[in-house]
């Protein structure tokens, strides 16, 4: 398999489905990056643990119906060029 452009927006794709199914309370929590976990005081700057949760949060919020397009025709191009 040659490095192409396709192969890389797949990779990403497949990242992007894989932030996607993470869930909060089964996975997150456990691992300590709960939504209760990265609360800060007024001011200050968040961490890079709440960054990174309020990423996947909106991820999961933003990503959600064009995900189910762009895998879609991924699937479809997948069938007709294998």
């Amino acid at each position: 398999m040659a490095f192409t452009l396709y192969s890389l927006l797949q990779a990403a794709l497949l990242i992007v489905n894989a932030i996607a199914v993470l869930h909060e309370e089964r996975f997150l929590r456990h691992v300590g990056w709960g939504s209760d976990q990265g609360i800060g005081g007024f001011g200050e700057e968040p961490g890079i643990k709440a960054q990174i949760t309020n990423l996947i949060r909106s991820v999961r919020t933003v990503m959600r119906v064009p995900l189910i397009a762009v895998n879609s025709i991924t699937i479809v191009l997948l069938l007709l060029f294998g």
